[in-house]
């Protein structure tokens, strides 16, 4: 019987076949992934611990902020009424967690609560209004120059120069006390030009890139430049700026609004209700002052890690 030949057949393949067969099967040993300016940013941002936890603490309270009053058992806007009435307050307790304030007895719980509302609306709607402002003026100023950057700097440098309390006390009095907007709106316009110096620093570096040549001799107009092309560009810093300035803004509505030259008092902020405990801090009164403490100090500090996370994510020469 012939002895059988168990030796595989080999087929030699042309160079067209192999080439085939490579690209049908996958590599994967090398996967390339593009990613964008802002996933890099996040992918760096996710890894920054206290960035992560201040965004956190932040967003947290903004979700407290938001439906906090319409959870709570108590109504800011009704008195209540105790069968027995202690002046000097209840500490806290199960039916009351944060203790009861003096004199009418609220529960230092929804005054908190609610007072996040606005002092929350006050701190990121100014940043917001002040980052636009001072990204449009700077923005102006850093791309024209001359006359133009000349100026508005002179109006950055007049605003800069006026005193925050003293503006506030006098727009109170002859524009109506107490209106949130109203204060809003100042922060807003004594925000703005510290932005504006950064915008225009900024400007004034990238005026001269390559791509602003290019985009002038193809006919593009100068708005289109400044907010389509140079803007986008330097959006980092200001992000990082406004975030930061959100921290300046809280602790400034609560300092005027404890003097009293800030939200009406029947207005819930933290800064308010820091003002009415000032009176029974002798009478023992202690949980009253410190919870609204204890929030602004949260707060901040949650604002501050997200802004220097934010930092080092947004800054292009980080290495992953």
């Amino acid at each position: 019987m012939p002895e059988i030949d168990s030796t595989p057949i080999v087929k030699e393949l042309t160079p067209a076949e192999l080439e085939a067969i490579q690209l049908e099967r996958p590599d994967f040993e090398v996967q390339l992934q593009s990613l964008s300016q802002w996933q890099l940013a996040w992918r760096r941002f996710k890894r920054h611990r206290l960035a992560m936890v201040g965004a956190a603490l932040f967003l947290g309270m903004c979700a407290v902020a938001i439906v906090g009053p319409i959870l709570l058992p108590y109504n800011f806007y009704v008195i209540p009424t105790p069968d027995k009435i202690v002046y000097a307050g209840r500490p806290p307790s199960l039916a009351h967690p944060f203790g009861e304030t003096g004199g009418l007895q609220r529960d230092v719980l929804t005054l908190v609560v609610n007072g996040a509302r606005l002092s929350l609306l006050i701190g990121v709607g100014a940043s917001i209004f002040g980052a636009t402002i001072g990204a449009i003026v700077g923005g102006v100023a850093g791309y024209f120059g001359g006359w133009v950057d000349n100026i508005l700097m002179r109006v950055v440098d007049i605003m800069l120069s006026l005193p925050l309390l003293f503006v506030i006390l006098v727009v109170s009095k002859f524009l109506g006390s107490g209106s949130w907007y109203l204060i809003m709106l100042i922060f807003a316009i004594f925000s703005w030009p510290g932005i504006s110096r950064l915008v225009r620093s900024l400007f004034l570096s990238l005026r001269g890139e390559d791509y602003v040549d290019a985009a002038r001799a193809a006919g593009v107009g100068n708005a289109r430049i400044i907010f389509r092309h140079i803007l986008p560009n330097a959006m980092s810093p200001i992000i990082v700026a406004a975030t930061l300035s959100v921290v300046s803004v809280i602790i400034s509505e609560a300092f005027v609004s404890f003097l009293g030259f800030g939200v009406d008092v029947t207005q819930p902020t933290w800064g308010n209700v820091l003002s009415n405990s000032l009176n029974f801090i002798s009478l023992g009164n202690w949980w009253w002052p410190l919870f609204p403490g204890l929030a602004i100090v949260v707060t901040v500090l949650g604002i501050s890690f997200m802004g220097d996370g934010l930092r080092d994510a947004l800054d292009p020469r980080a290495k992953e």
